[in-house]
């Protein structure tokens, strides 16, 4: 009997092992299976060119560029459409798989239906092309821009920090241009403008967050009675949506496909806004028949207008941001086929793919991490709140327009998440009562504390200050990378 005990308890110990390592090795494939996915992208996209242009020594640096534009692209899809659609997964308006979907068609539709068919060759103009005409010089020059911009970007990522594209593309240039030309090359000016933008397009995206919950909070949430409160406000808040997201794509979602001003662009947004209302405002009516008298019923009201704008966020991003990834390469593309530096060229249809699959497939991969971090961790949101920073981002990009300063989306929608929490941070001080301030003094040692406690599960600081750390050194950073990577290229 003593030997048959010891004998299964050796078998039961050899299987507890066994299945640890089974697991263990299931979690390890899982693992590498996003990289290994990605790694096959690139790779196709090398392959896929190759068919197209043949082996030669031209072809050659343009297949090599293919490649690191399909990697530009799967991490613009990895970090940068989170802020479009992590607002409305956090809220739960979506899930994670529907989020995921829908911002893979809409980024794709964006990048190819609008992504335009000319794109400008040093970005934001913040580099004279005369200083590098040289055409060997400017390929090299573009390969090093697009390969810090991506390596980055994956860095700010595995980080878990949202980063602009836009920027990292900058710095890219920036550092090769210094490194081919010296700082004569560089428009400092225009540096300038894109530093101001770190700061105004945080801010103003966050005030104006937190001003439309306030206002929500004020006029619907708080009233006595919500339903009634709700029918009255609710229907103008998503026309009010509907057209900023009208006046938004106008302005940036077609631009590349048909340019319209900002009057007709507000016009079009009045428009919308006005249909918008009379469609909305019976259907608001009926959806909250027999609905309780409660906060939570209110919030129900804004989860399909979330979807929308998850979805045109998403498109609209594809459109603008796709330039990122396939602006250097059609440069690059340019160049050695024809010899010549010029400020505009037209693009591929293949390099134009690259670019809208490669986003689709960096989300679908890579994508779940970044929309955690921004719908999730950073604080908690509702559909109430995740409203107030789709709408933000739409309307700080039309203020941004007219006052003719760049922004970047990425600092927007973070921006706007930060509003939202710092703002139930200031809204918690401003109503706590005695009474809850006595229960916190005992339940903590001394009352800083316990505020403290309370104020990191509104915004969780360590979040806060990883982002805007990475998006202080996000130039810099690219930009230094950039340098050295064009030096090593150039002397090959």
């Amino acid at each position: 009997m003593v030997k048959k005990a010891r004998i299964n308890k050796a078998l039961d110990r050899d299987l507890k092992t066994r299945t640890f390592f089974e697991k263990a090795a299931k979690e390890t494939k899982q693992q590498f299976l996003a990289p290994s996915l990605g790694l096959a992208f690139i790779v196709l996209a090398g392959l896929s060119v190759s068919l197209i242009l043949g082996w030669n020594s031209e072809s050659v640096i343009i297949i090599a560029a293919a490649a690191i534009g399909a990697y530009m692209a799967l991490n613009i899809g990895a970090n940068d459409v989170a802020n479009n659609v992590g607002p409305a997964v956090g809220s739960n308006a979506l899930s994670m798989f529907g989020a995921l979907i829908i911002a893979a068609i809409f980024e794709s539709a964006g990048a190819l239906i609008a992504g335009g068919d000319v794109v400008g060759t040093i970005s934001k103009g913040i580099i004279d092309p005369s200083f590098v005409s040289d055409p060997s010089t400017f390929v090299w020059a573009m390969f090093a821009a697009l390969l810090s911009a991506a390596i980055w970007i994956n860095l700010a990522t595995w980080l878990g920090a949202p980063v602009s594209t836009t920027h990292s593309i900058v710095g890219g240039v920036v550092g090769a241009g210094l490194a081919a030309a010296g700082m004569a090359a560089v428009n400092w000016p225009k540096m300038g403008q894109i530093a101001a933008s770190w700061v105004i397009s945080p801010v103003l995206g966050a005030l104006i967050a937190a001003l439309f919950l306030w206002f929500i909070k004020s006029q619907v949430s708080d009233q006595n009675d919500k339903i009634r409160a709700a029918r009255r406000w609710v229907p103008l808040l998503i026309a009010i949506m509907a057209g900023a997201f009208a006046t938004y794509l106008s302005l940036k979602g077609v631009k590349k496909v048909i340019k319209i001003d900002l009057q007709m662009a507000l016009f079009i947004g009045l428009a919308t806004l006005g249909i918008c209302y009379f469609i909305v405002h019976p259907l608001i009516r009926k959806q909250s028949e027999g609905m309780d008298n409660t906060k939570k019923s209110v919030r129900t009201l804004f989860k399909i207008p979330l979807v929308f704008a998850a979805a045109l966020l998403s498109f609209a991003h594809g459109a603008n941001d796709v330039a990122n990834a396939v602006g250097p390469l059609a440069a690059i593309v340019h160049t050695v086929g024809e010899g010549e530096v010029v400020s505009k060229v037209s693009i591929p249809i293949w390099v134009m793919a690259i670019g809208a699959f490669g986003l689709s497939f960096g989300l679908l991969l890579f994508g779940p991490k970044l929309i955690r971090r921004v719908g999730e961790q950073i604080t908690k949101l509702n559909p109430l709140r995740a409203y107030c920073v789709a709408l933000s981002a739409a309307i700080t990009v039309i203020i941004a327009s007219w006052l003719a300063l760049p922004v970047s989306s990425t600092h927007i929608a973070l921006g706007a998440i930060f509003g939202v929490g710092f703002f139930r941070e200031f809204h918690w001080r401003l109503t706590s009562s005695s009474k809850e301030i006595i229960a916190l003094k005992e339940q903590e040692e001394n009352k800083a504390k316990s505020e403290k406690r309370v104020y990191r599960k509104l915004v969780r600081r360590s979040h806060f200050l990883t982002i805007i750390a990475a998006w202080v050194i996000t130039v810099p950073a690219a930009a230094i990378l950039s340098g050295f990577l064009f030096i090593i290229l150039d002397s090959i």
